[in-house]
């Protein structure tokens, strides 16, 4: 497993998910998205059908229901009814069981001092555990750059 640490700087959560996820379906992988809570579940469900004019993200939560059919499941809750294989955790939502998961995304807002030292929490912590962790931060162009590697197989 590896976890990603995506370090926003230069656009909000709303714009960076929905690019992250288009990635995600475009490699006809599943996602979860936890955060911190049931309002923030509904405010992406909404947001995830309409960020974009010319597009969306096929996605479901609760109150859709059939969550085995969605490719990306929104949640506050600790649960992977839809068997992914990637997990994004924002809103400083964490998960006890990120074995379950190919690939674990962490994002958070640089701007926000509590977001960046529970994201040094995390990072520390999954380290120490033996993760491979990888460190990416936004470039001025809008790209990402690999600022740090931890655990990284030879």
């Amino acid at each position: 497993m590896e976890t990603r640490y995506y370090h926003l700087q230069r656009k909000t959560l709303e714009q960076i998910l929905p690019q992250l996820l288009q990635m995600t379906l475009e490699r006809n992988w599943r996602a979860v998205v936890m955060v911190g809570s049931p309002e923030r579940v509904e405010f992406l469900n909404r947001h995830l059908w309409t960020f974009n004019d010319r597009s969306f993200i096929p996605h479901g939560a609760a109150e859709d229901g059939e969550a085995e059919l969605q490719p990306v499941w929104l949640t506050s809750e600790e649960e992977n009814p839809n068997n992914s294989n990637v997990l994004f955790l924002v809103d400083g939502a964490d998960s006890a069981d990120l074995e379950q998961y190919e690939l674990v995304c962490r994002l958070f807002d640089g701007n926000d001092d509590l977001a960046v030292a529970d994201a040094r929490k995390f990072w520390k912590a999954q380290k120490d555990a033996g993760h491979r962790l990888t460190y990416w931060q936004q470039t001025d162009q809008g790209g990402w750059t690999k600022k740090a590697e931890a655990n990284s197989p030879e």
